[in-house]
């Protein structure tokens, strides 16, 4: 297992010689392997004993979540691939075929995994008195339960006879179902059936008495099988769910962008069946009927020993628990708009504000576009949208503003997964209030995340800016760590408008001042800054690089790091998910080190810090911000910003606070092998293990002090991190 102190150790570990190629393609890790290496991570945190009871459940939910959209999405698109003959090969040399023969046989041992430590979380769960029960378990409660079926689930569900007058019906995407083998009382005839588990009511109903006991609603079905077969003696069953292909294919040239999203996600509703979950011990004949109708060969069949749909168990994570759940925590808001009494312009205008979410509370950007709604000074406001909530609070204050008669330009991403139908509804929405919509690109996603507010001030005009990491999703912002930089930087204010006029007009940018944006800059920014740390290195200067993002898989970029690192470039990633880059490899990667964060919260702000000739942390480093992570399609096919960080005062939050800490990090770390295998960072028994996600909830943010001024938050140095770190 790998210390956490020799991950900052100022001297990399000895590098090794691990017989690799470094010319080829074995240089690189493949993407699919490197996901699932990630969420194994997550399984893990299933299984941690310094996670509370039910978050472990939750992680576990988690785990089958993912690996659920994993196959919908990219398991779904090599398939496609290789049945098409491409031989075209990832990043590692690997085509879509060999890809899929590693995918399949790492999430079966994933899906056994699961249900392992399932098992292990129950017996646990069962010392709390909170328990899963089956339906003979759940005998004594027959009359409770019977009630609840009659008032709850009997009229929802659809009991579906299988022969030649009623064909086998449409099991929609995550589609979960009982399939029953029946004999009616009367005669001995035999019949088939499904009986749909309906995805509108809870999946698990508690039972009265004392603990927390839960019934499964497939099991309530079958202890109701009377009710919904009368006459009929239940003889076989099993449970089965789906997942379909998800990925989507829209037509180029297509004349209403809109309208041909509503019919591709028509389409992906039928899409094909490529992954089979049924019990295991299923009925032969029950089987064999489900894999003809759906179509699925033996090799998309998975046999489950145990419960099918565990991202459902999320329900069962209650705060009625209070010793079982992570402790309370409550956004803060900052001391600076507390002093301006909430005027989010007077906090702004005073100086740059970067606030860390979660820590710092996502109302502060609701508010922003809400006081820009009802301020009488607001003229303008423009505003990009690619993942926001059902009834997002933003939404409302741009239609509210729309009303009022202020000019609203809303950029909707149509082509955001799985949020493509709720976009849709919001520009239908802001669309009738008055605003100005638009859809971007048809062959790039819209992933920036920038807010301008033009506010009339005397006798001139002042852009009021936002710049984001994460999405405008209220929701989603309680638990993915992210970064907002709100600005009236004259400059800042110009780059915002030219890449919304490059977005709503196509009009390409000729100049930016501070910023960079893909497809057009931001790729070769990055290359010229790493590039500039490498000449440095060579020069005998100082040379660094910090970085933290979801996932690096871009090849120019890792051979751009490996060059760097070669000439003696110190380079530190913190990547939570998918890493293309073999680290600490002799010759090609000695002076890189890799860590992912897996904890309480969802690692996801972008950041990145060259030395720029000095040692790190120095505020003479260059910092920026960003919406895009390192790869092909946020570098090349997406529309990103990439923001370079001028306010001395927020630089010095993003490098002596939020990477430090990071950095800083133990209890939550895993560290990346040469191989992309990851250990958990240890360290002895009985010691501090720095837990960077408390100290962000402890400490405010620099930037967001107000009167009581800066001068008493923590900021944590290389030496201040060294110290608080076990020796190796």
């Amino acid at each position: 297992m790998t210390n956490q102190a020799d991950f900052l150790n100022s001297k990399f570990p000895a590098p090794k010689d691990h017989g690799l190629d470094t010319s080829g393609h074995h240089r690189y890790i493949n993407r699919e392997l490197s996901w699932l290496a990630f969420n194994w991570r997550v399984l893990e945190e299933a299984d941690n004993w310094n996670v509370p009871l039910l978050e472990r459940l939750r992680f576990l939910s988690i785990s089958a979540t993912n690996l659920d959209e994993f196959y919908s999405v990219r398991v779904a698109g090599l398939r496609e691939l290789a049945r098409s003959g491409s031989n075209i090969p990832a990043i590692d040399g690997r085509n879509p075929s060999e890809q899929l023969k590693l995918i399949e046989v790492e999430a079966r041992r994933l899906m056994k995994e699961q249900q392992f430590v399932l098992i292990k979380l129950r017996t646990e769960m069962a010392k709390q008195n909170i328990t899963i029960l089956t339906a003979a378990q759940a005998k004594n409660h027959f009359a409770y339960l019977q009630k609840i079926f009659l008032s709850d689930v009997f009229p929802i569900i659809s009991p579906l006879a299988i022969d030649p007058a009623h064909p086998f019906p449409f099991i929609p995407n995550s589609g979960f179902a009982l399939a029953l083998q029946l004999e009616r009382k009367s005669d001995g005839r035999s019949l088939r059936a499904l009986v749909p588990v309906p995805q509108q009511v809870n999946r698990f109903v508690r039972l009265q008495g004392q603990g927390s006991n839960y019934l499964p609603l497939e099991e309530l079905i079958l202890m109701q099988m009377g009710q919904v077969f009368p006459g009929y003696t239940l003889t076989g069953h099993c449970a089965f769910s789906i997942l379909r292909d998800s990925d989507l294919e829209v037509e180029d040239e297509a004349e209403d962008l809109v309208r041909e999203f509503e019919v591709a996600l028509k389409r992906r509703r039928r899409g094909e069946v490529i992954r089979l979950k049924i019990s295991a011990g299923a009925p032969e004949a029950l089987r064999n009927s489900i894999m003809l109708e759906l179509n699925v060969t033996e090799n998309e069949v998975v046999e489950i020993d145990g419960m099918i749909g565990l991202s459902s168990l999320t329900e069962l994570v209650v705060e009625s628990e209070p010793k079982l759940v992570w402790p309370d925590f409550s956004p803060r808001v900052p001391e600076r708009v507390i002093d301006h009494e909430g005027d989010m312009f007077a906090a702004i205008s005073q100086k740059d504000l970067l606030l860390q979410h979660p820590y710092e509370t996502f109302d502060m950007v609701v508010r922003f576009l809400q006081q820009a709604a009802s301020d009488p000074n607001v003229v303008a406001i423009k505003q990009t949208l690619y993942r926001t909530s059902k009834r997002s609070p933003i939404v409302e204050a741009l239609c509210e503003a729309a009303e009022a008669g202020k000019s609203v330009t809303a950029l909707v991403e149509l082509k955001a997964r799985f949020d493509e139908a709720a976009n849709i509804r919001q520009s239908r929405r802001l669309e009738r209030a008055g605003a100005h919509v638009v859809y971007g690109f048809i062959n790039l996603k819209t992933h920036a995340k920038i807010s301008t507010v033009v506010r009339r001030e005397g006798s001139k005009l002042v852009t009021y800016t936002h710049y984001g990491t994460g999405n405008y999703h209220p929701i989603t912002a309680q638990t993915y760590t992210d970064v907002s930089l709100f600005t009236c930087d004259a400059a800042l204010g110009r780059d915002a408008t030219k890449v919304f006029n490059y977005l709503s007009g196509y009009a390409q940018p000729k100049t930016l001042e501070n910023i960079s944006i893909s497809p057009l800059s931001l790729k070769s920014t990055l290359l010229e800054r790493i590039a500039s740390e490498e000449t440095n290195a060579i020069k005998g200067k100082p040379a660094e690089i910090w970085a933290k993002m979801n996932s690096l898989i871009d090849a120019d970029v890792i051979d751009a790091l490996y060059a760097a690192g070669q000439a003696g470039v110190k380079i530190n990633l913190v990547i939570r998910g998918i890493c293309g880059l073999r680290p600490g490899v002799k010759g090609l990667s000695e002076n890189i080190r890799v860590k992912s964060i897996i904890g309480r919260f969802l690692e996801h702000s972008r950041i990145v810090c060259f030395a720029n000739g000095n040692k790190m942390p120095n505020l003479k480093s260059k910092v920026y911000i960003s919406s895009a992570d390192w790869m092909g399609r946020n570098l090349n096919r997406r529309v990103e910003t990439l923001v370079e960080i001028k306010n001395s005062t927020v630089k010095s939050q993003i490098i002596n606070q939020i990477m430090a800490a990071n950095l800083a990090d133990i209890a939550q770390s895993w560290i990346m092998q040469h191989d992309g295998t990851y250990t958990r960072a240890t360290w002895p028994s009985g010691k501090f293990a720095f837990n960077c996600h408390r100290f962000f909830m402890e400490n405010a943010s620099l930037s967001g002090r107000g009167s009581a001024g800066a001068k008493d938050v923590p900021q944590l140095t290389h030496s201040d991190t060294m110290q608080a770190l076990p020796k190796p």
